[in-house]
């Protein structure tokens, strides 16, 4: 209602300047007829038409009526130089503002709902150097303001900040314009007051900021790498830390594109996804998952099956898979590709240089690429009961009796559920109010329900307080809804998130700043605060997973490399998924994120209960989701519950990625019976609800004709 009520004001106003026509008044030659007249009637009312002239400028200003220019020398010619800049510069900050904040009301939200996604990018920006994009655009009178006041409204830049900046930037343009006004007398039109001069002038001054931002970025530059004595010659033309996702293919790329190349690890070779993370957790998933198809045995016709098995035996198969892997990422591998491998601890000594092993190596540009830990927050007592994180789980050979898992986000929930098909009594803690709180409600929910049907105890809502130790007996004690919970345990699990690996390789040294979540602080080229230092994968942030460690590798690469050339590294299409049973798999926005940012959206649902592969397998279930942009088939976010998730997700990945619709994914021929036909399921359930009505009635007729 407020919104209708506004625009209804507008269009009076608007046709009141219909009928009003003020352009008869507000034109250079109208203004130089009645100077005479003005001048009087200001001798005669200073306060008066002081008034009414700082009323009617912000009127001017904050409906973008033209003729603020007239206005402007208007203020010079009456007030002359002084009163008249001081009331022009107010009112037209004040009118802009006003202009500004309609814009915001009425378009900005609409706006965010409907491109949210595509504007993050721009909103991020606005949000940090908002003021300086400001700045610059008023200082450069070749912009219209009403043009600038609309636009700026649909971006985050607070108000304050925008009528400001808005005082300061148009400053030097309204001087001039004002100045102008006081010699009125000696032009002949508006056009005389912006010569091409004049023009340059402004475009040079808004220039300026730019050039300076440059040079403040060169001094910073030369005062980091001053007390740095650059090399004649370098060793290498880079050095990768850290041997794990990112490491590894940071230096591979560099080794195909020829560059002499060191990659040092002090401790294995692949980084945690190899050795504690990704590798043994879906061997583990694997053998956990043969067990509990054991027990589904009627569900496919067979009367009775069973396992015989050690969990020492399942932990030794663990440690073969580990060493079927390896040879993907060994030393032998990398030294043929051309990749200079050195096991050591590195330590950086100045941006050129790099210690290990005694040995001291130059180079042109450095990649960190150091990884995470599992996070053990500092619960009291916790230290005493010696808990398993994803480091050293690895190492169990006697199934836990009773587990606890600390954590009900992806790691946890694996983990949870893993354990308990192969016999453990285990209680999943998570704090918030339900497990994998990222996703969706109605998956959280439905994990929950298979989690509890397979015995897992899931307490949600519980926050760890202490551990304790009495006599042989482990305690966790957690605070549920005010009363104290007790948790009697064998071993605990805590999997609650991991921390950068940002300490013992030179950070502190060479005072590398570190963000506010504790990873490093990199800028969207990967770059530190020293331009040849770069760094990628879970010590960068902002996501950590494997494959987007190795995203970052590519540009992180790429750009210490060529130095002429810098990319900025895309995070538009990011995937993930976690490795329960059933899988579940996103790229992009799901609902809640969408309510959350207040992003429009449609809603596309496929129950894979209904999937002819999905039910002859006996995995029918499961859910295909699809936001889209209302009205169109742009994906803005997919997430897939069911078999295989992780593999189907990538037919909606590709498709965001190229900037292809569910109409495309409709169009393509999948293979029948396959779990991959959901994906099309799910796009001709979008097309069913945006059949064109009115052209199916007209095929409708026209059939009935040919029938006679």
């Amino acid at each position: 209602m407020k919104k209708i009520l506004l625009i209804t004001l507008l269009a009076l106003f608007g046709l009141a300047l219909v009928f009003l026509e003020p352009g008869q008044y507000l034109n250079f030659a109208y203004l130089k007829a009645q100077q005479a007249s003005i001048g009087e009637y200001y001798a005669a009312h200073p306060g008066q038409t002081a008034a009414l002239y700082f009323a009617g400028y912000i009127l001017v200003t904050a409906l973008s009526i033209p003729g603020a220019a007239i206005m402007t020398l208007a203020g010079g010619l009456v007030f002359g130089l002084g009163w008249g800049t001081v009331l022009v510069s107010f009112a037209s900050s004040i009118g802009a503002t006003l202009a500004f904040l309609v814009a915001r009301f009425l378009l900005r939200d609409t706006v965010q709902r409907r491109f949210g996604a595509n504007l993050q990018a721009l909103n991020a920006g606005m949000e940090k150097d908002g003021a300086f994009y400001l700045f610059t655009l008023r200082l450069i009178p070749v912009f219209p303001f009403f043009v600038i006041n609309l636009a700026m409204g649909l971006t985050p830049i607070r108000t304050l900040t925008y009528y400001l900046v808005s005082q300061v930037g148009m400053l030097p343009a309204t001087l001039v314009y004002v100045n102008a006004g006081t010699q009125i007398a000696t032009l002949e039109s508006a056009a005389d007051i912006l010569s091409p001069q004049l023009i340059g002038a402004f475009a040079l001054l808004g220039i300026f900021p730019w050039l300076a931002r440059l040079l403040v970025q060169g001094i910073k530059r030369y005062q980091i790498m001053k007390n740095y004595p650059k090399p004649e010659k370098f060793d290498r033309n880079l050095i990768v830390i850290g041997a794990g996702s990112g490491g590894l293919v940071a230096s591979y790329i560099a080794a195909a594109l020829k560059a002499k190349v060191t990659l040092i690890e002090k401790n294995k070779m692949g980084g945690d996804c190899l050795n504690s993370g990704c590798v043994p957790s879906k061997a583990l998933i694997s053998s956990a998952r043969f067990v509990a198809r054991l027990k589904r045995a009627n569900d496919f016709g067979i009367r009775s099956a069973s396992a015989d098995f050690d969990f020492a035996d399942i932990m030794e198969r663990v440690q073969r898979v580990i060493t079927d892997v390896a040879p993907h990422d060994s030393v032998e591998r990398y030294t043929k590709l051309g990749v200079e491998v050195i096991e050591g601890e590195a330590r950086m000594t100045s941006p050129y240089s790099v210690e290990v092993n005694g040995q001291t190596l130059t180079t042109r540009a450095i990649i960190i690429a150091t990884g995470a830990r599992p996070f053990v927050p500092p619960i009291p007592g916790i230290a005493d009961i010696d808990p398993l994180t994803s480091d050293n789980l690895w190492a169990l050979r006697e199934l836990p009796k009773r587990l606890v898992v600390l954590g009900g986000g992806p790691i946890g929930c694996e983990l949870s559920q893993a354990f308990a098909r192969l016999g453990s009594e285990v209680t999943q803690v998570e704090m918030a109010p339900r497990i994998m709180l990222r996703e969706d409600p109605e998956i959280s929910e439905f994990m929950t329900k298979r989690f509890e049907e397979e015995g897992v105890q899931v307490r949600t809502g519980h926050q760890a307080k202490s551990f304790h130790l009495e006599g042989k007996q482990k305690i966790l004690v957690c605070e549920h809804e005010g009363k104290e919970v007790r948790f009697e345990f064998d071993q605990v699990i805590v999997a609650v998130g991991r921390a950068a690996n940002t300490q013992g390789f030179g950070l502190e040294e060479l005072e590398i700043p570190l963000s506010k979540t504790r990873t490093i602080e990199v800028n969207k080229y990967l770059q530190t605060s020293y331009p040849n230092i770069y760094a990628c994968g879970d010590v960068a942030g902002p996501y950590q997973f494997t494959h987007t460690a190795a995203h970052q590798a590519w540009y992180a690469a790429v750009n210490a490399l060529l130095g002429f050339k810098k990319f900025a590294v895309d995070y538009s299409v990011i995937p993930w998924a976690t490795f329960t049973e059933p899988e579940v798999a996103r790229v992009g926005i799901n609902e809640q994120e969408a309510k959350e940012k207040n992003i429009a959206y449609e809603v596309t649902t496929f129950g894979i209960d209904d999937l002819d592969r999905a039910i002859a397998s006996g995995e029918d279930e499961g859910i295909v989701k699809v936001l889209t942009v209302p009205g169109r088939d742009r994906i803005l976010g997919a997430t897939i519950m069911g078999e295989h998730a992780g593999e189907l997700i990538t037919e909606f990945i590709a498709a965001m990625r190229h900037k292809r619709g569910l109409k495309s994914i409709l169009s393509t021929i999948h293979i029948y019976p396959t779990l991959s036909e959901a994906n099309k399921f799910v796009a001709g359930e979008w097309r069913r609800a945006h059949a064109p009505a009115g052209l199916l009635n007209l095929v409708e007729r026209f059939l009935s004709w040919r029938r006679g």
